[in-house]
Order: structure tokens, then sequence, then C-alpha cells
């Protein structure tokens, strides 16, 4: 079963368009309702009728993540196995959907996500604000993730298999803006294989939530945190290979040559030169640590997922217990905050 969650934020006159638009390769449509002062869950379940439509009704504001992984969630129970993240504003053209989950449907990945950078006339039409954020987001979320080859990390267009997200540990992803980062990098840990699609966007005149002041530091901390935590697991906990070893003495050469230069440059009194030895020892650890970095890198670039991992995962199956949707009538199920991992949460429903 193919399903496609939709979170929803002030996109009372937006998204009813969007749900038409979906074909008929999917079989649910969730859209989750994040406490939208709008009521746009309301609005859907009173002028929508399409069959395939549940909504679900946050009591507080959990953030663009927590929506998606509520709606997730539900998918999970109700047994699917492509699951499609779709933005309720329009940007994103739900017509391709159909190519969007083409590579999960085939068993040749896990996740694909679209990739707006790809067409030139994508990036003309972007704003430039948001294209710089972009691409100084995009180098951070490589370091973060050790997908290097992905270009749009903060794209929220993207679909994953259902096995895969069942491993996610959703109480440790960011529910909020660095949601789609923070989800690349705990595909990472898990060695999932990610694509990206080719897409088109609109750039109409919706209005981004998204404060770039008050984000970076939280957007940098994180991050710094998940590179750390990604290269620790990865090289250390997980395998130890040579390029463990070119990471520890290059960072260790590296930092000596730089430490023990800077000091016998600025202990040398003005008009003295500094040995020639000195200058070598600095010189040459250096650029040797520099060497060995490279060479890590290098390693950590060509070591991405090359498999998809669900071929090998147990089938899914229809948890008991899960709230199930009739199939002639829009439902509305209010939800309470919940960080439960998937398919073990408790919630309040109600009918409207």
């Amino acid at each position: 079963m193919n399903c496609v969650v939709i979170p929803a934020y002030r996109a009372a006159a937006s998204v009813l368009p969007v749900i038409a638009a979906i074909g008929d390769e999917i079989d649910l449509i969730v859209v989750v309702d994040d406490a939208c002062p709008q009521g746009t869950g309301l609005a859907v379940s009173a002028q929508c009728a399409d069959p395939r439509v549940v909504v679900l009704m946050h009591d507080e504001n959990q953030g663009v993540g927590g929506a998606f992984l509520t709606g997730m969630r539900y998918a999970l129970g109700r047994g699917a196995d492509i699951i499609v993240k779709l933005d309720a504003d329009g940007q994103m053209d739900p017509a391709q959907i159909p190519a969007l989950i083409q590579a999960i449907a085939s068993g040749t990945a896990d996740y694909v996500k679209g990739d707006r950078f790809f067409f030139l006339t994508n990036a003309a039409a972007m704003p430039a604000v948001r294209m710089i954020g972009n691409l100084a987001l995009s180098f951070m979320a490589k370091l973060s993730s050790g997908y290097w080859t992905v270009m749009d990390p903060t794209n929220g267009f993207f679909a994953i298999h259902g096995r895969v997200a069942e491993l996610l540990p959703a109480e440790r992803i960011a529910k909020r803006f660095f949601f789609e980062t923070d989800l690349l990098h705990h595909l990472g840990l898990l060695r999932a294989k990610v694509v990206e699609f080719p897409m088109r966007a609109h750039y109409g005149d919706e209005v981004s939530n998204l404060n770039a002041g008050r984000v970076l530091l939280p957007f940098l901390g994180g991050h710094l945190r998940n590179t750390l935590r990604r290269i620790l697991y990865r090289y250390f906990f997980r395998d130890v290979s040579l390029a463990s070893l070119q990471l520890v003495f290059g960072l260790a050469l590296f930092a000596f040559g730089f430490v023990f230069g800077l000091y016998h440059w600025l202990a040398a009194a003005e008009h003295e030169f500094v040995p020639t030895g000195t200058i070598m020892i600095a010189a040459l650890t250096l650029l040797i640590g520099f060497q060995m970095l490279m060479a890590f890198l290098n390693y950590d670039i060509s070591a991405a997922p090359r498999e998809p991992l669900h071929p090998y995962l147990e089938p899914l199956s229809p948890k008991t217990g899960q709230e199930t949707a009739p199939s002639t009538s829009t439902n509305v199920l209010v939800l309470a905050e919940s960080d439960e991992p998937f398919g073990q949460r408790s919630q309040q429903q109600a009918k409207r």
C-alpha cells in the first residue's frame, strides 16, 4: 500500500487542490493538522469527499517533522509499504509521485528525495536567500549524514520504504525545521540507500515559517553533533578501518603542526628569524596531517551505501490495536503529543 502524508499548518486555502491532484497510485492520504489556527484539518474533513483521506489533528503544535512522524506512525499501523511526504502549500507537484516512488517500488532504494537543483530553471526561480541557505546547509548535511552526493538535503518532498521507516528512532529525530536533515543523519546510521529524484518546484506566494536568524545556531549545533556522532559510530564503534587511523593520526599531526608553528612564530622576537628546522617540522606535520585527512574524506565519500536495506528486513504486517479508517468517509482523529517509537504510541481518538 502506498501512502501520502501531508503536514498541514496554515494551509486551509491550498491543501484541497493538493489532495485533488494526487493520483490513483496512492491508496491512503493522511493529512496531519499541526494545531493549525485556520482549522485546516476540519476544512479538509468538511470539504473533501475523497475516501482515501484520513485527517489527524494535533492538540499542540509539534512542527513539520512532528506532524509527518505522526502521519508515518498511522501509515505504518495501516501496513503502508511506501510513505511519501508532500507539503500542503502546492510547491510540490503530486503528479511527480509515481516517478518519486519508482526506485523504492523497484527495490533499488530505501529513501528517495526530490532535488530542486537538478534543473537550472528551478535554481533561477528559487529566491536568492533560500538558495544560499540551501547550499550552505547542503554541505553541512553531507558531513553530518555521510550522503555526499545528496544536493538538496532540506527538500521536504521524499518517499521512504515502510520497513526502513520502522527502524527509525522517532523519539530522537528533530521535529521542526531540522527534521529533513536529521532524518538523513539517522538513515545514514542505518546504512539505508538514498537516491535523489530530479523534480520541478513551483514557488508561488507561499510564506515560509522559517526564521533564518533564529535557526542558524541550532542548525550549526545540530550538524556538529550529528557529524561527531556519525563518525564515532561509523569508524570506531561499528567498524575500525584504515580510514579510522587516517582520521586519528591526520587530526593529531595537523593540530600539532598548526599549534607548533603558530607558537614558534608568535614566540620569535621582532626581526628574529624562526629556525629552518622548526619551520620544516611545522610544515611537514601540517601537510602530512592534511593529506591524511583528505584520504579519510575520500574514503568517507566513497563509502556511501550502495545496496538497499529493505530487501533484507522482515515484511511489514499491520499492527494490532492500531487505528483504522472506514473507506467511505473522511475521519478526524484528535491526537495527543507522543514521542513513543513507531507502532507503540497511545492516542486520543474522536470522530467529528
